[in-house]
């Protein structure tokens, strides 16, 4: 059965995970003839109360995913997180645990404190695009300067609402 962990954001599985994840956003940027910005993240910025990275292992305890959430600048509905390194590898997609990290991740922002999720992403993500509807995510105003995305998502998170 898949299950998910914490993990520091710069342990191996993690630094692993997320350089595959860089070296695929590369790829796919340099097919649409656009460069892309990798910037491996700061430890502190998912380490509680600041965030959390998370490790998807599937049902043989192999590391295969990853995701994290990070504080950011409040918004106008209060305190947000940002849901960041979203990555599943390739054989594992369309399994659901896309959803399930999804889900996991906003229950622990919940659990911080978080009252918004926001997220950024490319427009050629089209499969990323459809799990944030699917979570509930609509589309917002750009919150950032991130040179890598084109479209930005949000989450009001309710008080005592349920996640996805």
């Amino acid at each position: 059965m898949v299950s998910l962990r914490e993990s520091p954001v710069d342990a191996a599985d993690a630094h692993e995970l997320l350089a595959e994840y860089f070296r695929a956003r590369t790829d796919g940027f340099a097919q649409l003839d656009v460069a892309y910005t990798t910037t491996f993240p700061a430890p502190a910025a998912f380490a509680p109360p600041a965030g959390v990275f998370v490790i998807v292992d599937d049902d043989e305890g192999r590391p295969v995913g990853c995701g994290g959430i990070r504080h950011i600048p409040d918004g106008p509905h209060g305190t947000r997180y940002e849901v960041k390194h979203l990555y599943l590898r390739p054989e594992t997609r369309g399994r659901g645990w896309g959803r399930l990290l999804m889900d996991d991740l906003e229950t622990r922002a919940r659990a911080l404190g978080a009252r918004e999720l926001v997220l950024d992403t490319h427009h050629s993500l089209e499969a990323a695009a459809a799990l944030y509807a699917s979570t509930g995510f609509t589309a917002i105003d750009r919150y950032n300067d991130n040179p890598n995305a084109s479209r930005w998502y949000g989450k009001v998170l309710e008080p005592g609402a349920q996640t996805g």
